[in-house]
């Protein structure tokens, strides 16, 4: 085969394999749906619970802003303390991207206490 037909079979295979995997996991579920259904289940017993959830466009945010407050804490050590840049960096970004996914935690934990309360 010439490299150029290869090139492309390789998207084109990935594309149908996700297609493959999408298939069936819609056509089990929904066999298991019928089975269920034929038994004398609830038809309503399949509707999702609907739960508005705004977590993780803040988790998101908070990482990215502890990732820039890594950043300019690096240049900051990098500059004046004397620490080695290629060290400085990943350390400082991964800190400060850690503590603000810790911080989204403990802010979502404490949503959802508030949130259990008001039921």
């Amino acid at each position: 085969m010439e490299p150029m037909m290869i090139g492309i079979l390789v998207p084109l295979g990935f594309a149908a394999m996700i297609f493959g995997i999408a298939y069936l996991g819609f056509t089990t579920r929904n066999r298991e749906r019928m089975a269920l259904i034929e038994r004398g289940a609830d038809p309503t017993l399949f509707e999702a619970k609907k739960k508005v959830s705004t977590g993780g466009a803040m988790k998101v945010g908070l990482f990215f802003v502890g990732i820039g407050m890594g950043v300019v804490m690096a240049y900051l050590i990098s500059s004046g303390g004397g620490m080695d840049e290629g060290a400085a960096y990943p350390a400082m970004i991964f800190i400060f991207g850690g503590l603000a996914l810790i911080l989204s935690h403990l802010w979502q934990r404490k949503q959802e206490k508030e949130d259990a309360l008001k039921v």
